[in-house]
């Protein structure tokens, strides 16, 4: 059995490394979205410093690895043969709820998952003994419920208190500098810097010097003890510092800020939330470590010795440290978490990637009546000086000369974040309150982004969507940890030796599904960026991105209608859902086209006004077409799922006789898109004399079969619908076609919508 127990440790180190890639993917959008966001440095710039912060912020890590040991549980009241089953159930749970969540770009709490993995697991472990072993403890001996409870409550209070604060520091840093700051940042940058990198200094002095494993204990005193002295010092010498850099050189001193909060967030992350990836490993290595020393067996001895202090080498911290540094460097997942929470927090307007839901327009609405309330009760002078402060315009004149490198917001507003976030986390750890480091940062930010002015009427609703949903999400953490902490470790428990390969290799398949579903998201990502015009192309580029998306729009429809049809003929639910799924994605795409217009229009150049009246134009087209294909593909899933009487054979073929010709026509359209010059369009593209004929002739064939009793209601309504949906996209493919020959190929300007939608259908 030794030989079994030492394979759980070899796999609970493998798992650990997987945990480490998994756990940084998620955490990054803590300590990286300001400086991304704004746009600080390069990118390889932002990343170095936070890969810095990483590895340092790891070797002051190991005051923290007790909780994985004795914080959840107590673990002398469990067998070696349990303990080292309890972390295996944590471990596989973890790595497979952080990997989802990263997949689909959703920031949650590394911290919540362990906790309440370890908490789901060493409850399954204590009602087995409750129920099987005679002289057994109480359910409160074997677990720290206390600790879950903090934990929930730490959400709630992070969550109010963060927000709030967030929102009041960058109202009053926003009054003192306004969004054309360079004037003021000359004069009063330097004392607002000071403070703000003291901050930070005493942020990392409080995160630090307990849990570093190479500090002595009277330098951890010296340190503590002469907090105030360093704090004053900090906040003269740096203030002094930042007046020399504003007035003797050019250097930015709120980048400066911003890369140093970055640092100090990778600090605390690391220093902090190491524990959550490898601590339960740790824990089960130097659990198997007692089992060899003592000689018992693994099913008679107590984990006793486990609940005492073990300190974890510094070497093993850095290596951890390092390959966080790397993931963060290559982890494409890591940058979808990010731009959750950029998008979410960007200064400008845009596709909104969340729905509005009932609770979030219910509060917008609410805070708008309670913000006018109090706006008509202040003097007009006080209205318009905080107007002037909140003018936009600077910023947004920055944002349209940039175009596509434009930041999301401003290096003020980053600077905020980061202050408030390290203020709040030291506040927590002094006062050994349940404070989420992900919940303090994700709020504060959400917070500065509403008392910025982000979030505005047009984007307001989708943004507290968003929010909601991300918090949501923290609870579904803490809900899921637990469950699926609580069914592995049964399963490992009465599966036993059997059970071991089978979830390990589960563990490995869900993980490569979840890869292989965000490597297709990032692929679907990057073909429509590939798509988006930035400013800088020639017209002839604009031309070719343009083209390169009606096509793909376009053969994506005509396969789509084709795989309903095949799925309607064979009666197959299968087809039917399968190309639903595919509408699905080209509905999501074709939208995103319709909602990103302004932001293309506003990097088309004004002699290119041609061009930007087809796009918007093209993109409108496209999108209705698309609902027009979801016409035929919703209600004929809807007939075979209702299990109604199919289709005769001469119906399918004259169904697929008209999509036949629409086919060709929409095919012949592509290639007059692809080359203009080769394939220029001919005259009965431009009219539906022939398509119109094909569907009267079908219609009256129906028409005879209803009067002949040849079939049921729900046949002639679909199959009715379904001919009216062909002539719509018709109708909509001429209209495309229409205003690319008399826009672009015929360059007339004076074209007016209204000519296109007068189409001849006889």
């Amino acid at each position: 059995m030794e030989n079994v127990y030492l394979i759980i440790v070899i796999v609970l180190f493998f798992l650990a490394v997987s945990d480490l890639i998994v756990g940084v993917s998620n955490d990054a959008v803590n300590f990286l979205n300001s400086a991304v966001g704004s746009k600080t440095a390069s990118l390889k710039v932002i990343l170095a410093v936070a890969a810095l912060g990483i590895v340092v912020g790891c070797t002051f890590s190991s005051g923290m690895m007790e909780v994985a040991r004795k914080g959840i549980f107590n673990p002398e009241h469990f067998y070696f043969s349990e303990i080292i089953l309890l972390f295996l159930a944590v471990m596989v749970t973890d790595i497979i709820l952080l990997d989802t969540f990263n997949s689909f770009g959703m920031p949650t709490s590394t911290t919540v998952s362990i906790v309440f993995e370890l908490l789901g697991a060493a409850t399954a472990f204590t009602i087995i003994k409750i129920y099987s072993v005679t002289d057994a403890l109480t359910v409160g001996e074997y677990i720290n419920s206390g600790k879950a409870l903090a934990i929930i409550s730490g959400i709630l209070l992070s969550v109010v208190v963060a927000f709030t604060v967030g929102v009041i520091f960058q109202y009053i840093t926003r009054l003192i500098f306004s969004f054309n700051y360079k004037n003021s940042l000359k004069y009063v940058g330097a004392i607002w810097g000071g403070f703000a990198i003291s901050a930070i200094t005493y942020f990392m002095l409080i995160k630090g010097v307990k849990g570093a494993s190479f500090m002595s204990k009277e330098t951890q005193a010296a340190v503590t003890e002469n907090t105030v002295v360093i704090l004053l010092g900090s906040f003269v010498v740096w203030t002094v510092i930042l007046y020399l850099l504003t007035f003797l050189t050019k250097v930015n001193i709120l980048k400066f800020i911003v890369l140093i909060g970055t640092f100090s967030l990778a600090w605390a992350f690391a220093g902090n939330d190491l524990v959550n990836f490898i601590g339960v490993p740790l824990a089960g290595y130097n659990s198997y470590e007692i089992y060899i020393a003592s000689g018992a067996g693994a099913d008679s001895l107590l984990m006793s010795d486990l609940a005492g202090k073990v300190p974890t080498p510094t070497l093993l911290l850095l290596a951890a440290g390092i390959i966080m540094a790397i993931t963060l460097w290559k982890s494409s997942k890591a940058r979808s978490v990010i731009k959750t929470s950029l998008d979410l927090g960007r200064q400008h307007g845009g596709y909104e990637r969340f729905n509005s839901y009932a609770a979030s327009r219910s509060i917008v609405r609410n805070f708008s009546k309670m913000a006018n309330f109090v706006n008509n009760k202040l003097p007009e002078s006080v209205k318009n000086g905080v107007n002037n402060r909140f003018d936009q315009r600077p910023f947004t004149e920055k944002q349209v000369k940039l175009g596509k490198e434009a930041p999301s917001f401003d290096m003020v507003r980053a600077a905020t974040t980061l202050v408030c976030a390290s203020i709040l986390i030291s506040i927590g750890t002094i006062y050994k309150l349940p404070l989420s480091t992900t919940y303090v940062t994700f709020m504060v930010f959400m917070g500065t982004s509403l008392a910025d002015g982000a979030w505005g009427r047009e984007s307001a609703v989708y943004r507290v969507s968003g929010v909601l949903s991300v918090v949501g999400g923290w609870f579904f953490t803490a809900f899921s940890a637990f469950t699926g902490a609580f069914i592995l470790a049964n399963i490992l428990y009465f599966g036993g030796v059997y059970a071991l390969v089978p979830v390990v290799l589960g563990t490995g398949f869900i993980i490569y599904r979840t890869h292989k579903y965000h490597g297709e998201k990032v692929k679907k990502l990057s073909e429509l960026e590939q798509n988006i015009i930035n400013g800088n192309e020639t017209i002839d580029e604009i031309l070719g991105i343009s083209t390169r998306g009606l096509e793909n729009i376009l053969t994506e429809q005509i396969a789509i209608i084709e795989e309903a049809l095949d799925g309607l003929e064979q009666e197959s639910l299968s087809k039917l859902n399968k190309a639903h799924k595919r509408l699905l994605e080209l509905n999501y795409r074709t939208w995103g086209v319709k909602e990103s217009v302004n932001d293309v229009l506003n990097n088309i150049n004004d002699e290119d006004l041609e061009i930007a009246q087809f796009y918007v134009l093209a993109a409108d087209y496209l999108y209705e077409m698309t609902l027009h294909v979801s016409q035929i593909v919703k209600p004929s899933l809807s007939h075979v799922d209702n299990s109604h009487k199919p289709l005769i054979p001469i119906q399918i073929q004259e169904l697929r006789a008209v999509n036949q010709a629409l086919k060709f026509r929409m095919e012949e359209m592509i290639n007059v898109f692809t080359d203009p010059n080769r394939n220029p369009p001919s005259d009965h593209l431009l009219i539906m004399k022939d398509f119109s004929t094909k569907l009267r002739v079908t219609r009256k064939k129906q028409i005879k079969r209803i009067k002949n009793h040849e079939i049921g209601t729900r046949n002639s309504q679909l199959f009715l619908s379904l001919l009216g949906e062909f002539r719509n996209l018709a109708l909509y493919s001429i209209r495309l076609l229409k205003v690319y020959k008399e826009l672009v190929l015929d360059g007339s300007l004076d074209t007016q919508d209204e000519k296109s939608e007068s189409i001849d259908e006889n």
